[in-house]
């Protein structure tokens, strides 16, 4: 990569707000960041498409590329594709890991293996990303072959909003699910970021802290 001061993200849409705010807040002008469609989470191969034509588009523009994405159901080719352009992306499996902190998913998964989580993106779009994208309110039948293996719904709150959590218990009852509430804030979203924060401007972790 060339010797730039512009830093590029390649970010999930689901996370625009939570690293839009961060950004902000730690006045990271010489980030430029690229938001990927939410929806492209019921197709992840989209996700390695998209992700790697940004790649290739820009090798070589930027002093550091990350990816706001986690593994996404892409079982490892994540991996091996952010591999060949020397990038780093979150941790974990999925946002809901980043938000709650791998502990604390990998208990919550001990407690349940058949939960449904839900963050403050995906209550604010649950009627178009999960009930009409998966065309629940075509064919309501397909609800038991969808969540058969279910037994409860996580709301995994980054903010205080007792609108959303209505709607998400609104949710959890659609769906039969027993309903959970549970805040995590940025959790290891802001973790993360402030690793890649001090790498771009330090080129180690310990000197500058996010908002």
């Amino acid at each position: 990569m060339k010797d730039s001061h512009e830093i590029l993200m390649i970010a999930c849409g689901a996370l625009a707000r939570e690293i839009e705010t961060l950004k902000q807040l730690n006045q990271m002008k010489f980030w430029k960041i690229r938001f990927l469609p939410a929806r492209w989470h019921n197709h992840p191969q989209k996700i390695l498409e998209g992700i790697e034509k940004i790649l290739e588009e820009t090798n070589g523009r930027y002093s550091r590329i990350f990816v706001a994405y986690a593994d996404c159901g892409n079982g490892g080719m994540f991996d091996r594709l952010i591999e060949n352009y020397g990038v780093e992306r979150l941790p974990g499996a999925h946002c809901y890991e980043s938000f709650s902190g791998t502990q604390n998913f990998e208990k919550m998964m001990v407690e349940e293996p058949g939960t449904f989580f839900l963050t403050d993106f995906l209550v604010k779009t649950f009627d178009q990303l999960v009930f009409r994208e998966l065309g629940l309110d075509r064919h309501p039948e397909l609800k038991e072959e969808y969540f058969r293996h279910y037994k409860r719904l996580v709301y995994l709150a980054q903010t205080v909003d007792s609108e959303l959590r209505t709607k998400a218990k609104q949710a959890a009852e659609l769906l039969e699910l027993k309903y959970e509430y549970r805040y995590t804030g940025y959790g290891d979203l802001k973790t993360v970021l402030n690793s890649w924060l001090q790498t771009s401007l330090y080129g180690k972790t310990d000197q500058h802290l996010l908002a």
